[in-house]
């Protein structure tokens, strides 16, 4: 087999791996973690990653650390040559910062902010990994020609220790986490995305994102959804046949239900305050991605067959994302 296609093959079926090493310009790829403490008093995103974009302020790599109780955002740049990334395993370092499946490490002077301290990660599990569907974007994963790939590494675990930010010390003992990823040349032009592992039932977590897919010269409307619930993964997705009942994006909700042949799901989302994030371009990491992780979506998964309610929560502390022109979302 050549090497190239049998590395292809192993990365595909490894989401959680770096997928850059040998690309050249535009290729971008980064990793999300959410972490939201005990009390549910300290929500934050920390996101590492490398943007190979000539652009701008060249090749880099960066730690974006995202307060979303006090809305700041900073984004911390690192030459190219500090950043290391493990060919067989999720294993990262970004100057003197690591990050794997299983740990955060954070040693991060800046002029405006400094963040210390280690994060250790127990009992997540990801989107299934099989040859036909390599995790969350399903076959699409085989496409070497997406703008855009996406991952879930963990949809909901267990977080210990603690992070100082700015001189204070913030415990995320007993707090839970979700991690997931994106790599490719650039986000999509316009997308929706929406998250919790928050609910009122322990070890449910959903992540639901629409967008608008380049596809050869045209372009088509692409979602992927999971509502995992205590080891079941309930997805509905373009390439499994689910189709969008309803999308209704206003200022401030989210009404989306979708449904396949088994299931319905109905999902009520309310937005709320917004902070500036820097998402990929194919020119630079200098598109503007208003984020928050206050928002709630209210879930109900049912059975088509006979009606029956199989899940019905709210979700709390909802990472919620929406850019570009959204009425394409909607048609």
């Amino acid at each position: 087999m050549n090497r190239n296609l049998f590395q292809r093959l192993v990365l595909n079926l490894h989401p959680e791996r770096y997928h850059g090493h040998g690309k050249r310009s535009p290729f971008f790829e980064g990793w999300y973690f959410k972490l939201i403490d005990a009390t549910e008093q300290q929500r934050h995103a920390i996101i590492p990653g490398v943007s190979l974009a000539n652009k701008g302020i060249g090749p880099h790599a960066f730690v974006q650390v995202f307060d979303g109780i006090c809305g700041e955002a900073h984004y911390i740049v690192y030459p190219l040559s500090e950043f290391w990334a493990a060919n067989d395993a999720f294993s990262l370092k970004i100057g003197p910062n690591c990050f794997t499946r299983d740990t955060i490490s954070l040693d991060i002077t800046d002029e405006l902010l400094t963040a210390r301290g280690e994060l250790h990660f127990t009992g997540g599990a990801g989107w299934p990994i099989t040859l036909t569907a390599p995790g969350i974007m399903g076959w699409y994963a085989w496409v070497p020609f997406m703008e855009c790939y996406h991952g879930v590494l963990s949809f909901d675990h267990h977080i210990e220790g603690s992070l100082t930010v700015k001189g204070v010390t913030h415990d995320f003992t007993g707090g839970r986490g979700y991690i997931e990823k994106d790599w490719g040349q650039a986000f999509p032009s316009t997308w929706l995305w929406q998250q919790s592992n928050h609910f009122h039932e322990a070890h449910v977590s959903l992540s639901a994102s629409i967008a608008i897919i380049p596809w050869l010269r045209s372009t088509f409307r692409g979602f992927i959804v999971g509502l995992w619930r205590d080891g079941t993964l309930y997805r509905f997705a373009t390439y499994t046949g689910a189709l969008t009942e309803k999308l209704e994006i206003g200022s401030n909700h989210v009404h989306w239900v979708l449904s396949d042949r088994l299931y319905r799901l109905e999902m009520h989302a309310q937005r709320a305050q917004a902070t500036e994030l820097r998402g990929p371009t194919i020119e630079d990491m200098d598109r503007r991605v208003p984020e928050t992780l206050t928002g709630t979506v209210a879930v109900q998964l049912t059975a088509r067959a006979n009606g029956g309610v199989i899940f019905k929560g709210l979700g709390r502390n909802a990472g919620m994302e929406a850019v570009g022109d959204l009425d394409r979302l909607m048609q």
